[in-house]
């Protein structure tokens, strides 16, 4: 829950000549992130924003000018630091998650707003249509709502006599959870399971609230988008596996930290892709007139080490779809 600012004008700016300085016009770009500053995959991410930039001629130090806001999945935080971000009036401002973006849209509808990756930004009031979006919102899509069907598929495949699947989520940072529901019913009735929404605020709920699903028998955890599910990852996984519950998340790093099995967007290819948006904002076109697009790039990661704690056997069919095996 920390903001922090590069200023890319140190020390011998001044001594600038005055025609070279005149020629790099300083854009200044915020970013509100859903995480914490700390966390690696953040970082990453970040990276990856940055390479994208440079592919179009944009490099911090020279013509642009990066403020980081870190939310650590707080909504208060969230709210906060977009009022606070707007007031600094920058060119343009990349928001990471569908709570933030409406965060930055109830205080700004003139500064252009990028989003990397969010749920249903129509329903959700963000644009007026993935076509043309209106306003001053526009960016790509985090995931189809048929991904449910992927990540339900996945779970009963690892587990054949999966009867009940947990869906934790928090109602707060994530309303937009009924996005999934209508595919996620469909598929649950045709692998005859029964779906078990599991609302979390915080750590207390979600320990209790994996310690008492787990009570029950043939269970397993399945975390879509979520920004307090993300901020706590590490409980989570270490729940799933205190209670040996099969899980599928949503993105890689949670395999990466430990979880078995994810399903989703690359992430790093999707932060290149919003330094595109980026770019075409920042050369002077409306977000109005860019299309939202869909992810380009979905993968399949493993987590061979957790699986063989679970006593669960790796599915052929899944381990040959898998983009990355974790061993």
């Amino acid at each position: 829950m920390k903001r922090r600012e590069f200023v890319e004008l140190v020390g011998g700016a001044a001594a600038w000549p005055l025609a070279a300085r005149a020629q790099e016009r300083i854009r200044r770009i915020g970013v509100l992130m859903s995480s914490s500053e700390a966390d690696p995959e953040i970082q990453a991410r970040l990276a990856a924003l940055r390479q994208g930039l440079a592919r179009f001629a944009w490099s911090e130090g020279r013509n642009i000018q990066f403020t980081y806001y870190f939310t650590a999945g707080s909504a208060e935080q969230a709210a906060s630091f977009a009022k606070e971000l707007v007031a600094l009036k920058p060119d343009l401002i990349v928001a990471t998650a569908t709570s933030l973006a409406a965060a930055l849209r109830r205080e700004t509808r003139v500064i252009p707003i990028v989003f990397t990756g969010v749920v249903d930004p129509v329903r959700s009031g963000l644009i007026a249509s993935l076509a043309r979006p209106g306003g001053n919102l526009t960016g790509g899509l985090l995931n189809e709502p048929s991904v449910v069907g992927k990540w339900l598929g996945m779970l009963k495949e690892y587990a054949p006599k999966l009867k009940r699947v947990a869906v934790l989520t928090n109602p707060k940072s994530g309303p937009y959870q009924s996005f999934y529901q209508e595919t996620a019913q469909a598929v649950a009735r045709a692998l005859d399971v029964e779906l078990v929404p599991s609302l979390i605020e915080g750590p207390a709920d979600i320990e209790r609230t994996i310690a008492g699903f787990a009570a029950g028998q043939d269970g397993g955890l399945l975390m879509p988008p979520d920004l307090t599910a993300a901020s706590h990852h590490d409980l989570v996984i270490a729940l799933a596996a205190r209670h040996r519950l099969p899980a599928v998340y949503q993105a890689r790093f949670w395999v990466q930290a430990g979880g078995l099995m994810s399903y989703g967007p690359d992430t790093i290819a999707r932060y290149r892709q919003t330094a595109y948006y980026v770019d075409r904002v920042l050369r002077g076109v409306a977000p109005a007139d860019l299309p939202v697009q869909a992810a380009t790039k979905y993968e399949t990661v493993l987590n061979l080490k957790t699986a063989r704690a679970l006593g669960l056997e790796v599915p052929p069919g899944i381990l040959v779809a898998a983009d990355e095996v974790i061993e």
